[in-house]
């Protein structure tokens, strides 16, 4: 998928998450903005392993440093896109949190992990339904797709995910937020200090 597909995909995913859950204890602002930042950030975590990607093309010398860590991570869709890369990233990014946290007091850590989580199962999620599929279960060397069949699934980029898979993605993002617009406004309303 390309990045606004994962950015979509990511935002989402996190509003579909509090929306179920809907935290019961006061939210520091600077919290939300952080989280919110850390889901798009996941979003496209898992494409480090490319030295195209967003993140080291706005990089000076990104494109050496992402063909390095490309080479380390196994490739493309590989260590990354998977179950142990997940947990993997979420472990290093919850050590980047808590080593963070002393200079953003006001901000929930827990909350911003669990939105940069969401955004990086969101990417797997949506990877999962190219041809290329997803190494789910490392060191299992099966990608896994959906559906099964390869030829069904869509090809990263082409016209297909631009104008089909995108704008649907933007389509259940409005659904929810339009469906629960009055809970998203209670919980900020009831939960949400400056």
């Amino acid at each position: 998928m390309i990045a606004r597909t994962h950015d979509l995909a990511a935002i989402t995913g996190l509003i579909i998450v509090v929306v179920a859950i809907s935290p019961s204890q006061q939210l520091h602002l600077a919290t939300i903005l952080v989280a919110v930042l850390a889901n798009q950030i996941g979003g496209i975590a898992p494409d480090i392993d490319q030295p195209t990607a967003p993140f080291w093309r706005n990089l000076p010398i990104g494109g050496l440093f992402g063909r390095m860590i490309g080479r380390m991570l196994g490739g493309h869709r590989f260590l990354t896109h998977s179950l142990i890369g997940l947990a993997l990233m979420g472990f290093l990014v919850n050590l980047l949190l808590v080593f963070l946290q002393p200079i953003m007091p006001n901000v929930q850590i827990e909350y911003v992990w669990w939105a940069f989580m969401i955004g990086m199962v969101s990417h797997l999620v949506m990877d999962s339904f190219t041809k290329e599929g997803v190494p789910w279960l490392l060191p299992i060397p099966v990608k896994f797709g959906f559906p099964p069949l390869k030829r069904m699934r869509i090809t990263t980029g082409k016209n297909l995910e631009k104008f089909v898979v995108l704008p649907l993605v933007g389509l259940v993002l409005v659904v929810v937020s339009v469906t629960y617009y009055s809970d998203l406004v209670d919980l900020f309303r009831r939960h949400v200090v400056g």
